[in-house]
């Protein structure tokens, strides 16, 4: 995807080295995935195979996100203007982090609905603080 910017005719390339858009990027392969993983049930429950939950491979993917969605919230949270939205990354990283501990030690059941809150609040902001709260060059923290 390459965006000609019409001022100087240059053509510009996204930056994937910035953690709003790793971040964005991660949260959306996380809801997919948690989007998909019913899917892969109805799926699975159709067939005659006697597994009685999702492969490893698959839940192994809920680590990995978890892991990304780390390292681009606390880079993020690094560069942002406004406090609210630091906080408010971290806080839905940390029901995301929670979400997958008691998928694994299920110590309440939580509304299939609220489980993609985290990823859709932590999608949301990182592409809010891409917009509206980084720092220009010439900005003093």
């Amino acid at each position: 995807m390459f965006v000609i910017n019409k001022v100087n005719k240059r053509v510009l390339t996204p930056n994937f080295n910035n953690s709003n858009y790793m971040g964005a990027l991660a949260s959306s392969l996380c809801l997919l995935h948690c989007l998909a993983t019913p899917l892969l049930f109805i799926i699975q429950s159709c067939t005659d195979t006697c597994c009685e939950s999702s492969p490893m491979w698959w839940r192994s993917l809920d680590y990995l996100f978890l892991a990304l969605s780390f390292v681009a919230v606390y880079h993020s949270n690094k560069t942002t203007t406004k406090i609210w939205v630091g906080k408010a990354l971290w806080i839905s990283w940390f029901g995301l982090f929670i979400h997958i501990l008691n998928e694994i030690f299920k110590w309440i059941t939580i509304p299939p609905l609220l489980v993609y809150l985290p990823a859709i609040l932590l999608i949301t902001l990182h592409l809010y603080n891409q917009k509206f709260c980084m720092c220009s060059n010439n900005c003093i923290h």
